[in-house]
């Protein structure tokens, strides 16, 4: 339930600070004083669109705040959001600056709008004289029935359902056109894939066999350098020259270890002469294998220029894509085959939930329009004829006043009946929906005598089972209240005050008289109030 309401500097609205009991709260006053203007208030907290336009002339926000009693779903809502749980009580608080940005707290914590109006959906249910209008929206005939039915989580569930089964739908279908594309790049890819697969590239290649190229190229010249220096190094007379040296140390010893170091020298250089008559030998002059090594070496610079390589590895990795790209058709074919599977799986759960909810919704269409009727009955219409029709995933409600030929009830019903039948759908659904608080702003509107009493004792009762507050200008709904707030303005500024015995009874008798009120409008007021 709304506990309290405190707002400040909100469009005519200096300062307010209100709490609320339970039960039947009435609202009355005069056309002009801001019987809406409060209502717009409660709506800006719970998430309704903000605007500069709110803001009063006191200040450069406004700031709207309420307190509401805390219900399962509720703390739900909070926990999902980590949001903090105070208890028993939420406290919802907006700003609104002169510059048209607003802001949102849950328990103090900032909380963004799609989170608030969640919050809002489960706190508090506006309903207006401009909401017959949603009598039309097929959803909303669609959520009444299902409530009344009990199906809600069905319907969710198949919704659900629909989704899936959508969406791979949609999946396969992207599937098949990727499919088609890759079958129409396929035999382009393979053939410059099988090109690449059939040069067997290796990594490094091209550094190896262009320097076996300069050595084949240049063979008898090089054989002829190496046959030089082994020629050379051989007429070196250097194990003649350690003799002499050893001679010479007996009589000069320091020609001992020039000996020794020519002697290490002779060692390296005969080291050095057998590494060249090793690649002496190993050079081969092989015009053959000097051709195949250019005819390779042409294949890899032009495959290279072919596919905008700058080495041999960029080849080995374009050769892996395109492999890839080849292969993916398989691939694609056997995702093909399982997402078929999955979207006929989701259709048939889709077609089972579907089913089964069209028949709770055909179950429920008579006694629902039977509960309806029976409210309209009560509110004077002792001729309405109210049906449901369930025409597949469409709704329709059918009415008529004279209780023959039942249409279409947007265009059958008046003003007046349009109201009597939302006010009963709203009693069925509220009972159903265990909403802690209700608001109806004027729906009474087009309804006066007997019929607006009863009117009034059908929101009393709804009133004794949850918080209802009823904006209204029909004494015979006002008088039975719980609580009565007066709207008033006076030098633009509007207040509400929580009339006593004394005050109910003049607000009473202005309702039923007019400005002036008269001994007789009290004398009536105070029999309302008594009966």
């Amino acid at each position: 339930m709304l506990y309290s309401l405190s707002v400040s500097n909100y469009i005519l609205i200096g300062s307010l600070d209100t709490s609320f009991p339970e039960g039947l709260i009435i609202i009355s006053g005069e056309t002009g004083a801001g019987k809406s203007i409060l209502l717009g208030a409660l709506s800006l907290v719970l998430g309704a669109k903000a605007d500069a336009s709110m803001v009063g002339p006191e200040g450069e926000n406004c700031i709207v705040e309420a307190e509401f009693g805390v219900t399962p779903a509720v703390r739900e809502i909070l926990r999902r959001a980590d949001l903090p749980d105070e208890g028993d009580r939420l406290i919802l608080r907006r700003t609104v600056a002169r510059s048209g940005r607003s802001r949102s707290f849950a328990n103090d914590e900032p909380v963004n709008l799609p989170v608030l109006q969640e919050l809002a959906q489960e706190l508090v249910d506006i309903h207006s004289q401009h909401q017959t209008l949603r009598l039309a929206d097929e959803r909303f005939r669609i959520e009444a029935l299902d409530l009344f039915a009990g199906c809600t989580e069905l319907r969710e569930k198949t919704l659900c359902a629909q989704r899936e089964w959508q969406a791979h739908t949609h999946a396969l279908e992207a599937l098949r056109e990727k499919k088609a594309l890759a079958l129409r790049d396929q035999e382009y890819n393979r053939s410059r894939w099988q090109r690449l697969e059939d040069a067997r590239l290796t990594p490094g290649e091209l550094e190896t066999l262009d320097a076996e190229q300069k050595q084949l190229a240049h063979a008898e010249e090089l054989k002829e350098i190496l046959f030089g220096v082994q020629n050379a190094l051989e007429q070196l007379q250097l194990k003649d020259a350690v003799r002499q040296l050893d001679k010479g140390a007996k009589f000069i010893p320091s020609l001992e270890e020039l000996s020794a170091r020519l002697e290490s020298a002779r060692l390296e250089l005969e080291d050095i002469n057998e590494e060249v008559e090793k690649l002496g030998s190993r050079t081969e002059v092989s015009p053959e294998r000097l051709q195949q090594v250019e005819d390779r070496l042409s294949l890899l610079l032009e495959l290279m220029q072919k596919y905008g390589a700058t080495s041999i590895d960029e080849l080995i990795e374009e050769r892996e894509r395109l492999g890839a790209l080849v292969q993916d058709i398989s691939s694609l074919e056997e995702e093909e085959v399982a997402l078929e599977a999955q979207v006929k799986q989701s259709r048939q759960t889709y077609d089972t939930l579907h089913e089964d909810l069209l028949a709770e919704r055909r179950q429920a269409a008579e006694p629902f329009a039977e509960a309806i009727e029976k409210q309209l009955k009560a509110l004077e219409l002792d001729k309405a004829l109210f049906q449901v029709a369930v025409e597949g995933d469409s709704v329709r409600f059918l009415f008529s006043s004279t209780g023959k030929n039942p249409t279409d009830l947007a265009k059958a019903a008046s003003g007046g009946e349009l109201s009597r039948v939302m006010l009963s759908l709203k009693s069925v659904m509220a009972r159903l929906t265990k909403m802690p608080t209700l608001v109806f702003d004027e729906i009474d509107t087009g309804v006066s005598g007997s019929a607006a009493d009863k009117m009034g004792s059908l929101v009393c009762e709804m009133g004794a089972d949850m918080q209802v507050f009823a904006i209204t200008h029909l004494p015979q709904v006002a008088a039975k209240g719980n609580a009565h707030y007066l709207v008033s303005k006076k030098n633009d500024v509007t207040s509400v005050t929580c009339l006593d015995a004394q005050g109910r009874v003049l607000e009473l008798a202005r309702m039923l008289s007019g400005a002036t009120v008269s001994e007789a409008a009290i004398a009536n007021a105070k029999a309302l109030l008594n009966a």
